[in-house]
């Protein structure tokens, strides 16, 4: 298994002014941008093992990485709509 970040520009390449346009003028969008950036860090971290943690914790963690990550793709899509 590769251990390879997922950062947010990898997971939307399309979409890089959207994610600028949103990180500059949506505070909500910068909250879930940062937690999933943290969240990322942290799976990463765990994945090469640097910081230990049990299977049920790192699953919990993706759960999470891509509960915001879908938070996220829904904010794109709505910005990239209209225009944004």
């Amino acid at each position: 298994m590769s251990h390879v970040p997922h950062e947010l520009h990898e997971e939307f390449p399309d979409a890089a002014e959207a994610l600028h346009a949103l990180k500059a003028n949506d505070a909500h969008f910068v909250k879930l941008s940062d937690e999933y950036h943290a969240i990322n860090r942290e799976i990463h971290r765990i994945e090469t093992d640097v910081e230990p943690a049990s299977d049920e914790a790192l699953e919990d963690l993706k759960k999470k990485r891509l509960s915001l990550k879908d938070q996220i793709a829904a904010m794109l899509a709505v910005s990239e709509s209209t225009g944004s």
